[in-house]
């Protein structure tokens, strides 16, 4: 049988390289990789989808799967996890000096839909204790004016929001028209008159996860779903595959005869990540042995977040996320 020939969309990153660069081959499957800066990848395929897999927006995802959009379907790689107390961004000088100072505020956001401000809020409304009803939220370009919401929103009563599409958040940061600025990307002004609000973010994020045992995934892999119905079985391949490059990735780091990354101290700084998150400290899938307890407490409490947020207009439940294939694991 001739290989399925696929086209994939990723950024570059060490643990999916050994699929991107032939390494590993997808069995069952040709690949061909597009390497493309990762707005544009989200941009292109959320509208137009012009590949057959790609890295997305957990975020933008759950909003198309909760207003009944089957054209994708995400598989558990979650290419993207990170934790986003760094991404809140104040005026050097300003009045904000803790979260608990936002109540009442202007904080400005690129899209309401975007995933890290989705765990940004979620952590301000169930761990902070703010009201979301309580903050102005101004959605505008981080850096540049003009950027608008990809997917359709039903915000909940009460919360007041509205789109600048002439200046950028950046601008309207350092000008006193808003507080803080929520964005994964840093404004342009950080180090020159904007600084992040929780200068060690790493120690209150630790803490966070223990107190909580969210770790933030940003992004997966998704797939058209109709190739996935003429080919039931990419999933699984897929999935595998890229389960061994993410597990061949964290030998390297983990390897103290050589630097396989320009840091000092890298495998000390794994063992480190163990302590915190386990032996998988970057865990895949849903099934509880492959990192699956981690995974279910993240994605219950982001949809709990989408929901409630108005990003997804009903409450979705992890299992529908994703296809039935790779829900669990076989066993010999």
């Amino acid at each position: 049988m001739n290989p399925l020939p696929l086209t994939l969309a990723l950024g570059p990153y060490d643990h999916t390289r050994d699929v991107t660069d032939g390494t590993l081959h997808v069995e069952g499957v040709q690949l061909r990789t597009l390497d493309l800066p990762i707005e544009e990848i989200f941009y292109r395929f959320t509208l137009h989808r012009e590949w057959d897999i790609s890295e997305m927006s957990m975020g933008k995802y759950i909003a198309l799967r909760a207003q009944g959009d089957t054209s994708i379907m995400a598989l558990p790689v979650f290419i993207s996890r990170a934790f986003r107390h760094s991404m809140f961004y104040v005026r050097e000088g300003g009045a904000v000096k803790r979260p608990e100072d936002l109540k009442g505020k202007r904080i400005g956001i690129p899209e309401w839909a975007q995933t890290a401000g989705i765990y940004g809020r979620g952590y301000l409304s169930d761990y902070v204790g703010l009201k979301l009803a309580d903050i102005e939220w101004i959605q505008a370009g981080v850096n540049e004016p003009g950027r608008k919401e990809k997917v359709k929103l039903h915000l909940p009563d009460g919360i007041r929001y509205r789109n600048v599409p002439d200046h950028s958040l950046n601008e309207m940061l350092l000008n006193g028209e808003l507080d803080a600025v929520m964005s994964a990307r840093p404004p342009t002004g950080t180090g020159r008159g904007i600084v992040r609000l929780m200068p060690d973010s790493q120690a209150a994020e630790e803490q966070y996860f223990k107190d909580t045992n969210i770790f933030p995934i940003m992004h997966s892999l998704v797939l058209r779903q109709p190739v996935l119905d003429a080919h039931p079985w990419v999933a699984m391949n897929l999935y595998k595959t890229f389960l061994e490059a993410k597990n061949r990735s964290m030998e390297r780091l983990s390897d103290v005869t050589a630097s396989h990354a320009p840091m000092a101290w890298l495998s000390n700084y794994t063992e480190r990540l163990r302590g915190i998150f386990g032996d998988d400290f970057y865990p895949y899938g849903i099934a509880a042995e492959h990192g699956g307890n981690i995974n279910r407490a993240t994605l219950d409490a982001f949809l709990k977040f989408g929901f409630e947020q108005g990003v997804c207009q009903r409450r979705l439940a992890v299992d529908e996320l994703f296809p039935a294939q790779v829900l669990g694991a076989y066993k010999v």
